[in-house]
């Protein structure tokens, strides 16, 4: 072996020794307090996320996307939740779409229900209208229901309450549920 190769393997060596040594040293050491970035995670109280298209035989396409949350020191009050959910229907080049800030958030098991006012829509009379829905997390076949399921659109529900909607009756297109539904539990 060439004297430059000796001394570069030797170098390597010294180093891997001294980087073992220190992180012995350190771990042997007592440890500093903890900082909030050491502590574990905490669980959020609930959650809806997700994409999906609705299956309608007609060909109507009708979208769901959500991205709702209920912080874990929010637990004890489901309208804390905070996030955005937004919808569109189209038919035939006609149709409408919406973006909706939650102002509330419930689970239990893999059902979650979210409220929220519509922040944004080309459907006029919609801004500013509380619309809910409904969603059962059932892996590839998943469900979802909407508060306007009796009344046809948003613009028709009156006064709409926070965390209402209908039952989950609606099915997803094949391909296109990817819901995720984390639960509430509250303290009872």
């Amino acid at each position: 072996m060439k004297r430059r190769t000796k001394i570069v393997v030797l170098g390597s060596a010294l180093l891997l020794t001294a980087g073992v040594a220190s992180a012995a040293t350190a771990s042997d050491a007592p440890r500093e307090r903890a900082t909030a970035s050491d502590a574990p995670r905490q669980r959020e109280a609930a959650a809806l996320t997700g994409t999906a298209k609705l299956y309608r035989s007609a060909g109507d396409d009708i979208t769901f996307s959500f991205d709702a949350h209920l912080a874990a020191k929010d637990k004890a009050d489901p309208s804390k939740a905070t996030g955005t959910f937004a919808f569109s229907h189209y038919l035939n080049g006609e149709g409408a779409r919406a973006e909706v800030k939650v102002d509330c958030l419930l689970t239990g098991g893999k059902v979650a229900v979210v409220s929220g006012v519509v922040t944004e829509s080309d459907l006029p009379g919609a801004e500013g209208k509380r619309v809910g829905v409904t969603v059962h997390d059932l892996g590839r076949h998943d469900r979802l229901g909407y508060s306007w399921a009796s009344t046809g659109s948003p613009v028709d529900t009156k006064e709409l309450p926070k965390c209402v909607s209908s039952a989950p009756f609606e099915k997803v297109a094949k391909g296109t549920g990817d819901f995720t539904v984390v639960p509430w539990q509250p303290e009872l």
